[in-house]
């Protein structure tokens, strides 16, 4: 599988527009693209090219889109599916990821986010994932945004739980840009300050810190943040009480420029 940079996307969109503006954005991030107009296009195109990701939109005639999720999953494809839509109400979201998608990004859509989604799904396991995201001992279902601690609900309020959720699309462990935080949590249409998205950072962490999630929330100063593990280093018998060590989950795990605040 293409991993991050030259990996080899997909998109099936039937608007003349977006078919020549969204690859060149996708380009321009170093990734190749092809492009499909119909489901028919789309068989086609991954009968004869190794792709690394499908974004499809869900808004194509006759129900096309989300026939076309159906169709690959139906004939065993498992490459990650990233749905975009203007269709943004909970069903939608729900017939959506479960015909088979792996994400769902309601259009208009910051580019910053459509490519953290697109980092986040190539590091995944190149099989479908379902609705539930995992990190630590925190479950956070994507179709109802419950959050489970082992096991056990954990009671946070919608912009913590949708902060989570952003924060998790990127696992395992991916920085996620501040501009692409404002945007996920500013999909009401209202807009989100800088300081807004701090003080959402700070309560989340103030939560998971009462919990044994496992789980540290870590600033890039300047760019954003990282969902990060933390692993309990082995116990040396002589040496007392055991120690934990932090274990960013990313490839970027030695960043001098991350802290945990």
């Amino acid at each position: 599988m293409g991993y991050g940079k030259k990996a080899r996307v997909l998109l099936v969109e039937d608007s003349e527009l977006l078919r020549k503006r969204l690859p060149q954005r996708l380009k321009n991030a170093d990734y190749r693209v092809g492009v499909a107009a119909t489901v028919t296009a789309l068989l086609n195109e991954i009968a004869t090219v190794n792709y690394d990701l499908i974004i499809v939109d869900l808004d194509l005639p006759n129900d096309e889109g989300l026939n076309a999720v159906c169709t690959l999953r139906a004939t065993g494809v498992s490459m990650p599916i990233l749905i975009i839509t203007a269709k943004g109400s909970i069903d939608d979201r729900v017939t959506g990821l479960d015909s088979g998608a792996d994400d769902y990004l309601i259009k208009p859509f910051d580019h910053a986010e459509l490519f953290a989604r697109i980092r986040a799904l190539l590091r995944r396991p190149y099989e479908f994932q379902g609705s539930v995201l995992r990190g630590g001992k925190l479950e956070l279902d994507l179709v109802t945004l419950e959050v489970r601690c082992s096991g056990r609900p954990m009671e946070l309020g919608l912009g913590q739980r949708r902060l989570l959720a952003t924060l998790m699309r990127d696992h395992p462990g991916g920085l996620v840009p501040k501009s692409a935080i404002e945007q996920a949590l500013s999909s009401s249409g209202r807009e989100l300050s800088a300081n807004a998205v701090e003080a959402l950072v700070s309560r989340l962490r103030r939560a998971l810190s009462e919990t044994d999630s496992g789980i540290v929330i870590e600033t890039v100063r300047g760019v954003g943040y990282r969902f990060t593990e933390v692993v309990a280093a082995p116990v040396n018998p002589s040496a007392g009480a055991p120690r934990t060590r932090r274990r960013a989950l990313s490839a970027h795990n030695n960043s001098r420029n991350s802290s945990s605040l």
